[in-house]
């Protein structure tokens, strides 16, 4: 505990001033490039000859196209040709083909393929011009006949359709098999919850629109300046539709404004770049408009039901979790919602049920903590209010169940630090000065409310190469086809390989977002560290030995007979644990072994066989004070206490800065994101930063953010976890049961709007 405070109290470093230690708090090495501009987005890398596309949106959400009239666009000055299905150009027709690395079962769309329109918004043209101004301008000229057909949008009103998906996407655990008898068990118990939630759809907004530019070279090949969080993926996804040869396409992504799951699949306009620089044979650039960035997925609208029971000194006797999502026309999209509720508290009876409904929209993408944002959100306020049924503090119910084995599959944690994220989050926000009933506290005309709520997430670990090179200047160079969404990937990567060669910060370079670099995972689901963290880590140790071996074939080399067990890399150089003084730098073990530079090469494979006996999870503590106007029904969210157990810490100011971007993020879930559609037309109407809210500076108050110590080795040979996802986990919860220990007023549903505070109820659910 003492490390952790002294590491929190400690000085930032900067990037370039020396010797690094992991878990200290390090500044971004791309930092300069970022505030500088320097740093170029998809929408942003030059190219002679460039042309520019604009799409042109369905007004309509579902039937097919009869006609489209392109003469007046044509005739615009500077339009060079408007692309529909028409006259694209080739393109595979298998679903297959279409199929990128995260797909859902089912036929993923393919934009221009063909007359058929199944959502409002879907591209149907694009007009591209000489200029991005003369391209908007006629694509606001398209005419488009439809052949309308029934739609159908609204979650509620289709329950009877609900259906079990097919567990077909990658990282999806289907509900796993009831535990015990949960009916019965809920059935004899004394004290029982039967609660209904409701979550509204939620757009990603990034800073960076999503943008992609296709540099056509004199030879034909392509490359692609995309906005994605996997530079191989959207390769992978070109490669196949148009039937490329993967040497004909190079995707590069270095800086990322922004993804969070927005980004995993390749978006539509990434295709329609590709077909018109492949029609025009020449460079295009499509950026789209923000209220086409509210076309292309979203957090899916969910409705959920939470059965609790419990004997009366709070003991969990019955867990019962069910879940309904919207998902697409075309696609089985799914979440993991309902499983968590077999993750965190000690039952012997758990029951699961999640089902999903097609609806004419597009199909819904992953959003920071998919699945978890909605589920955990249902679970935790569910166990908020059987704690008040019981007369029990909140905090003290959840540690009366807490569990030491995950319930469901009774198997170990590789790693558990609730109890301890639970300590040092009461212990900062002051829990124990909270009083038990409702309406208690009041300030001016604002009453106040504390409450409180459990986070979890996966700990994941994929496969990933990585490659180093140590040049003979003493300069490091490693690289991965990883991504920065913004997550300090360059700079935790180039300390863990700084730390391993003992060289200083500014001596390496981490490259990444490279499709020709060696394979990395897609960015998502808090993986990164975990995956490529651990193939640097791993290159690192091969090009240690490999330099041992060359330092040990020096002439009367003080080397000879070192094993690794005996040396170290400090300071840029090789030198011997038990005679510091006995050293060489490592620039002249390459100079006098007459190379010019040393390469090793790495594949990091999960050790499966040892991870399958342990359940891995990341986990937090949220605790929350509100302030509620009645007179308005305005909550504000005035102190955010945040304790995490995530392994070990690589960057402690990134990762600090990962979970306070998710609190502002579950503050926005809780209070602010709200989509609006009008079923006539099938069409999100908010679909504008203008109308649909996210927080500003005067919404965030005081967020206090810790980490509990923690070291799994199971999940990564670094005994790190992840932090891009936790941090959101759980927020949203808290504040509705702040809300509730404020007014006395249980708000179930998302986004907690003042109508509802007002209403006291959750009566405005689409």
């Amino acid at each position: 505990m003492t490390d952790l405070i002294e590491a929190l109290n400690a000085p930032v470093a900067d990037p370039g001033t020396g010797p690094v230690r992991t878990g200290t708090p390090v500044s971004r090495v791309d930092g300069r490039a970022k505030v500088t501009g320097q740093a170029k987005y998809a929408a942003e890398h030059p190219a002679p000859d460039l042309a520019y596309g604009v799409v042109v949106s369905s007004p309509v959400a579902k039937g097919r196209i009869t006609a489209i009239h392109t003469e007046d666009a044509l005739a615009v000055p500077g339009v060079v040709q408007v692309l529909t299905h028409l006259n694209r150009p080739k393109v595979r027709g298998f679903d297959i083909a279409y199929k990128d690395m995260t797909a859902p079962a089912g036929a993923p769309f393919r934009p221009l393929y063909d007359d058929a329109i199944f959502y409002s918004g879907q591209p149907v043209a694009l007009v591209v011009a000489e200029t991005f101004e003369a391209a908007r301008y006629a694509a606001a000229l398209v005419r488009l006949e439809v052949a309308q057909e029934p739609h159908d949008t609204k979650l509620s009103a289709n329950l009877d359709k609900a259906y079990k998906p097919k567990p077909l996407k990658a990282g999806f655990e289907p509900p796993p098999d009831e535990k015990g008898d949960a009916d019965k068990a809920f059935a004899q118990a004394p004290v029982k919850i039967d609660a209904e939630f409701y979550s509204g759809v939620e757009h990603h907004n990034p800073m960076e629109m999503f943008a992609s530019t296709v540099i056509r070279e004199p030879d034909g090949h392509l490359t692609i300046y995309d906005k994605t969080q996997s530079s191989q993926n959207s390769r992978w996804y070109v490669s196949h539709v148009f039937g490329l040869s993967k040497n004909k396409v190079t995707v590069r992504n270095p800086y990322v404004g922004g993804a969070f799951g927005s980004g995993l699949r390749p978006q539509y306009q990434l295709t329609l770049a590709v077909m018109a620089a492949l029609h025009l044979k020449r460079s295009v650039r499509v950026v789209l408009t923000r209220q086409q960035m509210f076309s292309f997925g979203h957090r899916p609208e969910t409705l959920q039901r939470v059965k609790l029971a419990a004997e009366r000194d709070g003991t969990l006797r019955s867990i019962y979790h069910q879940a309904i999502a919207e998902t697409s026309p075309i696609e089985d999209y799914v979440e993991v919602v309902v499983n968590w509720s077999g993750l965190l508290y000690a039952c012997d009876n758990i029951k699961f049920d999640y089902k999903v409904v097609k609806l004419d929209q597009y199909t819904p993408i992953d959003m920071r903590a998919p699945g978890a944002a909605h589920g955990v959100h249902a679970l935790e306020v569910a166990m908020d209010e059987l704690s008040y049924a019981l007369g029990m503090d909140p905090l003290q119910l959840r540690l009366k169940n807490y569990a030491d084995k995950a319930p469901v599959e009774d198997k170990p944690y590789s790693s558990k630090e609730l109890r301890a994220c639970y300590e040092l989050g009461a212990k900062r926000f002051g829990w124990d000065k909270r009083p038990l009933n409702p309406r208690a506290m009041k300030e001016g005309t604002e009453l106040v409310g504390w409450g409180m709520a459990t986070g979890v997430w996966d700990a994941m670990q994929m496969f990933a190469r990585a490659s180093a090179v140590l040049h003979a200047d003493g300069k490091l160079v490693v690289s991965s086809a990883a991504t920065d969404i913004g997550t300090g990937t360059y700079t935790v990567m180039a300390m863990i390989a700084a730390e391993a060669m003992g060289l200083p910060l500014e001596d390496v370079t981490f490259q990444l977002g490279d499709s020709t670099l060696p394979v990395a995972p897609i960015e998502g689901g808090s993986s990164h560290v975990t995956t490529v963290g651990s193939a640097v880590a791993g290159v690192c140790e091969k090009l240690q030995k490999t330099i041992l071996k060359h330092a040990q074939k020096l002439n009367d080399s003080p080397f000879a007979k070192a094993k690794m067990r005996d040396v170290e890399f400090v300071g840029g150089a090789l030198r011997l644990k038990k005679q510091p003084e006995v050293a060489l730098p490592l620039t002249a073990i390459l100079n006098d072994s007459g190379v010019v530079r040393l390469e090793e090469k790495y594949l990091m494979l999960p050790n499966m066989l040892k991870q399958r006996k342990f359940r891995r999870l990341a986990h937090s503590a949220v605790f929350v004070e509100v302030r509620v106007d009645e007179e308005l029904g305005v909550v504000r969210v005035t102190r955010v206490v945040s304790a995490i157990a995530a392994g070990r810490i690589m960057n402690l100011k990134t990762a600090t800065s990962q979970v306070v971007g998710g609190i502002v993020w579950g503050i926005s879930q809780a209070l602010h994101e709200e989509s609006y559609t009008d079923h006539r037309f099938g069409r999100f109407v908010n679909h504008n930063l203008s109308e649909y809210h996210v927080p500003v500076n005067a919404d965030i108050h005081a967020i206090d953010v810790m980490f509990a110590q923690e070291d799994d080795r199971i999940v990564s040979r670094l005994g790190a976890k992840g932090v891009g996802e936790i941090g959101i986990v759980g927020v949203a919860a808290a504040i509705s049961n702040a809300i509730y220990h404020a007014t006395g007023r249980r708000l179930r549903s998302t986004p907690m709007t003042p109508d509802k505070v007002l209403a006291g109820s959750d009566s405005s659910k689409a």
